[in-house]
């Protein structure tokens, strides 16, 4: 019998994408696998983009997909399809097979152990998906209602790069032959606008947006461009600033990067790799002692909360940065096993972290951030990727405001900032209470005590 997939919602699917998994499960069994899991998703989306008040792109997307993984002991091959008829899953999982006997063999290759895997039983609630019914017209109007605002705030808005509504929605089913079998829905949506300021050769562009799993939370789409238009009109002072050592105040946006520093630097493939400057550093101090990151996959509602892993790991909160130092590293099954260690339950990424410092208090905002550098950088944009994570240096073309006395003096462009990330770690000053969530990162500005700024 051909499985045919039913209209939306797609969570209908469920039962369906179940039983698709177990299929290919038994199937790669009755070929000789000794361990296989499979996943099957199903994922719709839709994206509009206007520019001057016209439609300018619709992208309507609905993809789905079947990977199967199996093993012939220490062997590993994968296979994928999206055809889901009986026929089609066979030859998927007979290819994986076919693979798996000829690949060599890899110590550390094969399913997570069954007593870390998640169990139905301690499943909750995370509400993570929450569908926006809505159809190009109402995307189209959001978007519109987006940069009309922005382009009414100030004559120097003088063009716009667009405006955009996002909205994506998705389940899928995982399983494997130890047991595991569970799945859920997902939802994330998102609108954004880029004005552009001033003329000739005097221009300048910034951009905002607001995302979240539930669109009821999303900010107001004429809020979110009004303060695009004001970011960018900031940006019409800009200069240059000679070159030197100055203090460095990462706004929010930017300092949830250095977050994600981290993360590269303290995952497993980096680390069994000797790829990172982080080797051998647990219980090592990184920060200073005011400095916590916490990690918490079970926030409702969060964009990086999740009840397990890729793997079918169960996810849980724990601390990774406490005190200053490091108490975790970002592992997988398979990264766990090269390093003789234990899976952290991060096979496809980090859950939620949040950095705080111990020091911040709740009237830090941007204000108090700015006054307690006194003078230095403010940057507001990083341009490029010149971070190496086998030695921590850091150096990245910027876009920000000279600050004096702790007030905004003008904009600065066409500067490099650079150090090492050990001694930016270190030289943590201060962490504001303007937080700021994107995907699965939260924090507050970051200052940074000096960095070198190359200018004039």
């Amino acid at each position: 019998m051909t499985t045919t997939l039913s209209p939306l919602p797609i969570t209908q699917n469920r039962p369906v994408f179940e039983e698709l998994v177990t299929r290919a499960l038994a199937h790669a069994t009755e070929l000789g696998a000794t361990d296989a899991a499979a996943e099957v998703s199903e994922a719709q989306g839709l994206a509009v983009s206007v520019r001057r008040g016209k439609v300018e792109t619709v992208e309507q997307t609905r993809d789905r997909s079947m990977d199967i993984t199996v093993f012939a002991g220490q062997r590993r091959g994968s296979a994928s399809t999206s055809d889901f008829s009986p026929a089609a899953l066979r030859q998927t999982v007979e290819a994986a097979w076919h693979i798996a006997r000829y690949t060599a063999e890899d110590p550390a290759a094969g399913l997570p152990d069954a007593d870390a895997l998640a169990t139905s039983d301690v499943r909750r609630d995370l509400s993570l998906h929450h569908p926006w019914a809505i159809g190009v017209q109402q995307a189209t109007e959001i978007a519109i209602e987006a940069e009309r605002a922005a382009l009414a705030v100030d004559r120097q808005i003088t063009n716009t790069e667009g405006a955009m509504v996002d909205t994506h929605e998705g389940h899928f089913v995982l399983g494997n032959t130890r047991g595991f079998l569970d799945g859920y829905a997902y939802s994330r949506h998102s609108f954004s606008v880029a004005p552009i300021a001033g003329r000739g050769s005097k221009m300048q562009r910034d951009d905002w947006y607001a995302s979240d799993r539930d669109p009821a939370r999303l900010a107001n789409p004429a809020d979110v461009g009004r303060y695009a238009a004001q970011r960018t009109l900031a940006r019409l002072s800009a200069r240059r600033i000679p070159t030197g050592h100055y203090p460095v105040l990462f706004e929010a946006p930017l300092a949830l990067g250095l977050i994600g520093a981290l993360t590269q630097a303290a995952s497993g493939g980096a680390l069994y790799r000797q790829a990172s400057f982080l080797v051998d550093s647990l219980g090592r101090e990184l920060f200073p002692t005011h400095i916590d990151i916490r990690e918490d996959p079970h926030i409702p509602g969060a964009a990086g909360s999740s009840p397990f892993d890729e793997e079918g790991v169960r996810t849980q909160a724990r601390d990774v940065v406490r005190g200053g130092v490091l108490q975790g590293y970002f592992l997988s099954s398979y990264t766990a096993r090269k390093l003789g260690m234990t899976t952290t339950g991060n096979a496809g990424g980090s859950h939620n972290l949040a950095l705080t410092s111990s020091k911040t208090g709740s009237r830090d905002n941007l204000d108090a951030m700015l006054r307690k550098m006194g003078t230095g950088l403010l940057v507001t944009e990083l341009i490029g990727r010149g971070v190496n994570y086998v030695t921590g240096d850091y150096s990245r073309g910027a876009f920000g405001y000279w600050v004096k006395n702790g007030k905004i003096q003008h904009a600065v462009e066409e500067i490099t900032i650079a150090g090492n990330l050990q001694d930016m770690f270190r030289q943590i000053v201060a962490v504001g209470a303007d937080t700021i969530t994107r995907g699965s990162k939260t924090t507050g500005s970051i200052l940074i005590e000096q960095m070198s700024i190359a200018g004039t």
